[in-house]
């Protein structure tokens, strides 16, 4: 079993930073995959970020590229995301999720475990 809790959201002006992290906890895998995912009013849920934990490989959405940054810390079990230059697009509840497998994936389907979600607002 796998929990995973994330933390950081919140309302940001345009322009401004936020920093997401999620704390994961119980059973560990010897190879898996953890990602950012986000949903706004009316959409399907989109992949955002993702990394390897074996060599912290990490994939981004061309959305957030040269903006959001994903980050592990194998210490404390815990992944995080650094946003920067946030814009109103990028408001959405935003959701960790994690895979026992080493490969990164950009589909909900692929992912067996999720955190509750957190509210990032970013106003104009």
């Amino acid at each position: 079993q796998v929990q995973l809790v994330e933390s950081g959201g919140g309302l940001v002006q345009a322009g401004g930073s936020l920093r997401l992290s999620c704390a994961a906890s119980g059973r560990t895998f010897s190879s898996y995959t953890m990602g950012w995912f986000r949903q706004a009013p009316g959409k399907e849920r989109e992949f955002v970020a993702g990394i390897r934990w074996s060599d912290g490989s990490t994939y981004y959405a061309d959305s957030v590229k040269g903006r959001f940054t994903i980050s592990r810390d194998n210490a404390k079990n815990t992944v995080y995301l650094q946003m920067n230059s946030l814009k109103p697009e990028d408001t959405a509840v935003y959701y960790c999720a994690a895979r026992p497998v080493g490969l990164v994936a950009t589909t909900t389907n692929l992912y067996d475990y999720w955190g509750q979600g957190t509210q990032v607002t970013v106003s104009s």
